[in-house]
């Protein structure tokens, strides 16, 4: 995260207790607020002396007294005071972390990490979830510098999930995506017969909460816009790959990317993706259960982008899971 000047090393159990330490400031640290950068590189100090040596002046950035909401830049020399770290905190031994995404890896170089995200696991904590695919990622990798997400997929949406292990990749990215430089594809399969081969699809999509306290996501026309809530247009191109009985199968190519995008364009024309347990066919999904699809038939299957550093072109690949392809032979065969 840092260079150290004065070749003191920065770690919880090893923390100066005689002399100040002074930090460089690097690129996976250039943009955070302090305080998160304390928290992160004093672990095992408590957060309230963290915040008591902001407030003191003990910290400094380029040798001038900030805010604990200061917001570090390249280059920028933190110093950090002498830190006294309990005995406990020092001696306690750090846990193995059981790897679960080893065998998920699509592509990694030292700039970005795609897995391949299973259906089941939420990208971050929070909600009832206490560590997700980012945690995950980050405890057990415990000497990577950065990692954030580029973006997200919901929790019961398995494929092409893009991480960052450089913030100027990062940035990069989310550029890319706002300039709609990103190609990304879905597969879904979805109740009711699809007539056309190519759909061109523009609504207006707006969130809401439910009276649960759920966030959830309805599309909207021009006379039926909350003034109290903005609505965002959402676009989406599908091909229909084949019809299967009661079912189509189909590919979406996303021009934009809201919150539940293809869930609510689809359940409002009439065709629910299937398992789907906030928009869909909630009987259906209960009858299809019993058939073996016991999650979202939503998979990212690829991703084509221009390398954030290289600018190499990259196609980005995740296969149908095995639970998905095996409902397909069995609704297949279920007509034959």
């Amino acid at each position: 995260m840092v260079i150290e000047i004065n070749n003191q090393a920065l770690k919880s159990s090893q923390v100066s207790e005689s002399a100040a330490a002074n930090l460089v400031i690097d690129e996976s640290a250039a943009g955070q607020r302090i305080d998160n950068f304390l928290l992160k590189v004093l672990k095992g100090v408590p957060k309230s002396h963290v915040y008591r040596i902001l407030r003191s002046g003990e910290v400094r950035v380029n040798k001038k007294r900030i805010d604990a909401d200061f917001r570090l830049n390249l280059e920028d020399v933190v110093r950090v005071p002498p830190i006294r770290v309990s005995a406990a905190a020092q001696s306690a031994p750090e846990k193995a972390v059981q790897s679960k995404f080893d065998d998920a890896v699509i592509y990694e170089d030292d700039a970005i990490l795609v897995i391949n995200k299973p259906a089941g696991f939420a990208v971050h904590g929070g909600s009832g979830v206490s560590r997700g695919v980012i945690e995950q990622l980050r405890l057990e990798r415990p000497h990577a510098k950065f990692l954030e997400l580029v973006h997200r997929l919901d929790r019961d949406t398995s494929g092409v999930l893009m991480l960052a292990k450089k913030r100027s990749a990062l940035v990069a990215l989310h550029e890319a995506i706002r300039n709609n430089h990103i190609d990304k594809r879905y597969i879904m399969m979805v109740h009711g017969h699809w007539q056309e081969k190519k759909k061109h699809v523009i609504l207006d999509l707006q969130k809401y909460v439910t009276n649960e306290g759920e966030r959830r996501v309805n599309v909207v026309t021009d006379l039926e816009k909350d003034k109290h809530h903005e609505s965002q247009v959402s676009e989406t191109i599908f091909y229909l790959s084949k019809n299967i009985g009661d079912f189509s199968l189909l590919e979406a190519k996303l021009i934009t990317g809201r919150t539940h995008q293809l869930r609510v364009q689809l359940a409002h024309l009439g065709f629910p993706i299937l398992g789907d347990d906030k928009y869909g066919n909630f009987a259906l999904n209960k009858s299809l259960m019993k058939q073996g699809l016991k999650r979202m038939f939503l998979h990212s299957s690829e991703t084509n982008i221009r390398h954030p550093l290289t600018g190499d072109k990259l196609k980005l690949s995740a296969p149908l899971p095995v639970e998905l392809t095996s409902f397909i032979k069995k609704v297949e065969s279920s007509i034959e």
